[in-house]
């Protein structure tokens, strides 16, 4: 079975797509039989202000699990009790490499936090969790192959909440993708783009950053910049700060994900839920498959772009690759050229892609 289906009643669940309310004890449990790693965890509870309790195994930790404030789990354990609740983060050093990401896709952490880097982040984080605030939901969109139409799928999104009042911001998670703001016709519109975020550490106010950045088709925008120069990518730490303000300012986060692995880490990770976009091809679906092995263990999306000669039919792509069929993204006359031109919000405003969106954001309903 593909992780990304409805998982086993007996296995613990991925993130739940709704607020997570925690438990009513404000101690956080790491479960380690890493020194190493046990000392850098208990320096930043300290800082954070939390207490910490830590177990070497799953056994030891199944009794706390449930009523812990934050879970911890090293990078040294490989099973976890059947509990209600997921591992909130996966916890290692610098040298776990690549495999922390695979490792918490299997075992169904939401977070990866690679110490001493994201020591910061994590000492943040904590102090969150002992106190959440409400926090609106956070759905990437990526293509499961190149020129899939992710971007424009994450356009008609935002554009389509903001449409019915909701407080959406769309962000642009791939600084090789060319900018966002030219899909959108607002290299012009002032306001933040990420370079200007470069450097920005610690708690970012949701209301300041919301003023600060441009505003195209009723929704504020977060863009890399459209223009020839090199892209220079922003720290870790930038990105959580940014996107920990935007699920608390706003009501919807859609991000444009894009499809490198960096981008994976620092945003698909963010997700509540995952948008994938596959052309109706038989390279694309494989491709699709692929992608899978990369993305996060949250509640993951198929939605089919009708293709002129397309050899597979939707629901055949949906079977192959193992995920939901969300919705059949309408064939468009003109929507290359629209997006060349930065016309992806009047593209929006055809009854077509209305359906489309409107099936996404709502499954039980549709403009007719």
């Amino acid at each position: 079975m593909n992780r990304h289906q409805q998982p086993d009643p007996g296995l613990p669940p991925a993130r739940a797509t709704g607020p997570w309310i925690p438990g009513e004890s404000n101690q956080t449990l790491l479960v380690t039989r890493v020194d190493v790693l046990r000392n850098e965890v208990e320096r930043i509870v300290a800082a954070a202000g939390g207490q910490l309790r830590t177990v070497h195994d799953v056994a030891a930790a199944a009794p706390f699990w449930d009523a812990a404030a934050a879970v911890l789990v090293g990078s040294d354990i490989r099973e976890l009790p059947l509990r209600g609740r997921a591992p909130a983060v996966l916890v290692g050093l610098k040298g776990d490499g690549d495999g922390l990401w695979q490792l918490a896709a299997a075992i169904g952490a939401e977070r990866v936090a690679v110490l001493p880097d994201a020591a910061a982040w994590l000492a943040e984080y904590l102090s969150r969790s002992r106190a959440p605030e409400a926090g609106g939901l956070v759905v990437g969109v990526t293509g499961g192959c190149g020129g899939a139409g992710a971007t424009t799928t994450a356009v008609w999104i935002a554009q389509a909440a903001a449409g019915l009042g909701v407080r959406v911001l769309l962000i642009d998670g791939d600084p090789w993708g060319g900018g966002l703001e030219l899909a959108l016709a607002a290299e012009a519109a002032p306001g933040l783009r990420w370079p200007d975020l470069a450097g920005a550490s610690g708690t970012i106010d949701p209301a300041q950053l919301d003023h600060a950045l441009p505003t195209a088709g009723g929704f504020s925008f977060l863009s890399w910049p459209g223009t020839r120069d090199g892209a220079a990518g922003v720290e870790a730490a930038t990105v959580a700060g940014v996107l920990d303000a935007a699920r608390r300012g706003c009501e919807l986060v859609v991000l444009d994900i894009g499809r490198g692995r960096e981008a994976f880490r620092a945003f698909a990770w963010e997700c509540d839920r995952i948008v994938v976009v596959a052309p109706a091809r038989l390279r694309a679906a494989v491709a699709t498959a692929k992608l899978l092995q990369e993305l996060p263990p949250v509640e993951t999306l198929l939605v089919v772009r009708e293709s002129p000669g397309g050899a597979l039919d939707a629901p055949l792509i949906a079977e192959s690759v193992g995920l939901p069929l969300q919705g059949i993204m309408p064939e468009i006359k003109g929507l290359a050229a629209a997006t060349e031109l930065g016309r992806l919000l009047e593209s929006g405003r055809q009854r077509a892609v209305r359906r489309f969106v409107a099936a996404l954001l709502d499954p039980d309903r549709g403009e007719s």
